[in-house]
């Protein structure tokens, strides 16, 4: 596939930080002024899957995707330099900051020394937790919100294993310093505590009032949780106190300009994009190709951004259970699934064969399909004469049955999977399809109980916990139950590497072997879409600025309203 040039190669924990302030990158780009007031609806990637937790605690996924326009970060993206602000980025990964553009959030500035070996964050004064009748009252956020936070995450009997091991404490030095102490360096320190999936900073009287239960929920960010329907909707509405602020056309503006953002959960893909239609709601952020041709014909004043998605798509074998326990078995269901025309017939050429579990945008860190071993090459080759060899050396010349889960939540998951079973039903090999709800299906990985076969797609996250927590065992997102002491070891060294070239080289070799050994039968990534009204200023279809986290980017969207009535919605 053709390499894309979406990003510059950036680090994920260079030695030399910046503050990343200054000026932005789209200084000289004029950009229309905002107004402030009215409602923003939106149908969000996660269309089907309603919150699954409100207490990062839980360390569940989807936890930034529905608080983090309430809970901040220290880190987060630098907006200012995104393609609505005239910059070049359009951060469509879903948990990847490179460094050239990580800014302080809750940080003002944070230095990474080597004797003691320490990461020292400055937070920004002023910044305040709004009134909560029955949970808190209206205060100042300091380095004890951040101390209190990481230990709390640090000791959750659900914390993803080996997630601050290298952390030796955490202490605050003064009201606004706090001092990481570690035992050694971590790659992936600024993800993991920084800007990744579960470090919102939550205050002790959430948690003292009940952090799972939403009604409590209250942080530092632009909006305030305010409502929330199971299977519905989230509403947030603007936090008066909230401290940020952007400058545009050489004029300071306070931050959110929305009274009121609303997260639609609609399940059935016609219903969703009926509402974008129609403009029931005014942003849509992922819509499969079959759909793009017919809105932009019904609906042609919508704007549009093209993105490949973020989540590699694969049927996982589990390795710990025969047949899968073969390598020759795992490379013959490869072979036997033609690829090409997956690409070319169910996708209509909206995707491309290989972009996992490296991404295009990682810039260095991938390394596209022409430039692979041949050995990585055969296994998007349609080879079924192959895989029948390779299944009869196995012990296996007539086939074998195996159950295979998938999500009844993805509507192409369920489109796609007969198809893949469709070839394997050629080279002898029956798959018994086992439909599931989100929770059950996921339930069935975390607690390693998932079938022979599960199909699902995983964020690739970022460059270094693609590979962590797919194949290093013990890791809840390992489906394959992958289990490689020489794989492990090979991973701490990349950890505690502190040169990023090297880091390069390692990961790209890692990546290599892990594609060739084939735990999954891997498959075409698809290309996604994301549209949305012209009323919907500010924006031009970013979907993240952290880890599944759109929060800051929400909070800089604004609707023009007379543009709005003048189209007649």
């Amino acid at each position: 596939m053709r390499k894309q040039a979406l990003y510059e190669f950036a680090g994920i924990g260079a030695l030399t930080l910046a503050l990343a302030a200054g000026p932005a990158a789209g200084q000289n780009h004029k950009m229309e002024t905002p107004k402030y007031g009215g409602a923003v609806e939106i149908v969000t990637v996660y269309s089907t899957i309603s919150a699954l937790s409100w207490d990062n605690y839980d360390y569940n996924w989807k936890h930034n995707h529905d608080t983090g326009q309430v809970y901040e970060q220290l880190f987060v993206t630098d907006v200012s330099q995104f393609k609505s602000r005239g910059g070049k980025w359009t951060m469509t990964p879903d948990a990847y900051i490179p460094s050239e553009v990580m800014r302080g959030e809750l940080a003002e500035k944070w230095e990474l020394k080597e004797d003691p070996l320490q990461i020292v964050v400055t937070l920004r004064k002023g910044i305040m937790f709004p009134e909560k009748p029955g949970v808190m009252a209206s205060r100042e956020l300091t380095a004890d919100d951040i101390v209190y936070t990481f230990n709390r995450q640090n000791s959750s009997p659900k914390k993803v294993e080996g997630m601050y091991d290298y952390v030796d404490g955490v202490k605050a030095v003064d009201r606004y310093t706090v001092v990481f102490n570690l035992k050694e360096y971590n790659a992936e320190w600024a993800y993991r505590f920084g800007y990744g999936y579960y470090s919102g900073i939550v205050p002790k009287e959430v948690v003292d009032a009940g952090a799972t239960n939403w009604k409590n929920v209250n942080g530092t960010g632009p909006f305030r949780l305010t409502d929330f329907t199971q299977g519905n909707s989230n509403v947030y509405e603007k936090n008066p106190v909230y401290w940020g602020s952007e400058t545009i056309n050489e004029k300071e503006f306070k931050l959110p300009y929305l009274d009121k953002l609303t997260y639609r959960i609609v399940k059935d893909e016609a219903t969703r994009v009926t509402a974008l239609r129609t403009g029931k709601i005014d942003v849509l952020e992922l819509i499969r190709w079959q759909d793009v041709d017919s809105l932009k014909k019904s609906a042609p004043d919508l704007k549009w951004n093209r993105w490949l998605a973020t989540g590699g798509t694969f049927l996982a074998m589990r390795v710990d259970t025969k047949p899968f326990d073969d390598i020759r078995v795992r490379r013959a269901l490869n072979l036997a699934v033609n690829k090409d025309e997956i690409v070319k017939s169910y996708y209509n050429g909206n995707a491309e064969l290989f972009a996992y579990p490296q991404h295009p945008t990682f810039g260095a860190y991938f390394r596209p399909l022409e430039q692979q071993p041949d050995s990585v090459k055969e296994l998007f080759k349609y080879d079924p004469v192959k895989a029948k060899k390779l299944l009869a050396e196995a012990g296996y010349p007539n086939g074998f049955t195996f159950k295979t889960q998938v999500c009844s939540c993805s509507t192409n998951h369920t489109d796609l999977l007969p198809m893949v079973a469709g070839y394997l039903e050629q080279v002898g090999v029956k798959m018994e399809i086992q439909p599931m709800e989100y929770a059950a299906f996921l339930s069935a990985m975390t607690s390693r109980q998932n079938a022979p076969g599960y199909f699902m797609d995983n964020g690739h996250t970022n460059p270094t916990r693609s590979l962590h927590k797919s194949f290093v065992y013990g890791q809840v997102w390992n489906p394959s139950q992958w289990n490689d002491a020489a794989f492990s070891a090979k991973m701490d060294q990349v950890y505690l590497e502190k040169d990023e070239a090297k880091r390069v080289k390692m990961i790209d070799e890692m990546t290599t072997e892990i594609v060739d050994k084939a735990p999954y039968i891997w498959l075409p990534i698809p290309y996604n879409f994301t549209a949305w009204w012209p009323w919907v200023k500010g924006y031009e279809g970013e979907l993240r600025a952290g880890a599944a986290r759109p929060g800051p980017i929400y909070a800089r969207m604004w609707i023009d309203q007379d543009l709005k009535k003048k189209m007649g919605y």
